[in-house]
């Protein structure tokens, strides 16, 4: 199994930066990409950018292209969601996921809530 813990959100102003972080464990030699994704109130959940851990390869929502950023070091099992010029409609909870060679290696962390106050 793996674990995934994110941290980093928190209120921050319309057209300001936070960075999230989600850092895994367990079974990590699993892993085959990472991913950030958010839920807003009554809304499903969608991805918002993803990043395939051994070739770095991004993927981004074209809701934050230009805007987020997502990387990883993986020295330390972590993936950074880097987030600027942040709008108010970016408020949500972010999960990060992880997933492997077949959806039984699919992993959720609790998630992450970011407030952007406008």
């Amino acid at each position: 199994q793996v674990q995934l813990v994110e941290s980093g959100g928190c209120l921050v102003q319309a057209g300001g930066s936070l960075r999230l972080t989600c850092v895994a464990s367990g079974d990590i030699s699993t892993i085959k990409a990472m991913g950030w994704y958010r839920q807003a109130p009554g809304k499903q959940r969608e991805e918002v950018a993803v990043i395939i851990t051994s070739s770095g390869k991004t993927n981004y929502a074209d809701s934050v292209k230009g805007r987020f950023t997502i990387s990883r070091d993986n020295a330390k099992n972590t993936v950074y969601l880097q987030m600027n010029s942040l709008k108010p409609e970016d408020q949500a909870d972010y999960y990060c996921n992880s997933g492997g060679p077949g959806p039984e290696y699919e992993y959720w962390g609790q998630g992450t809530q970011v407030t952007v106050s406008s």
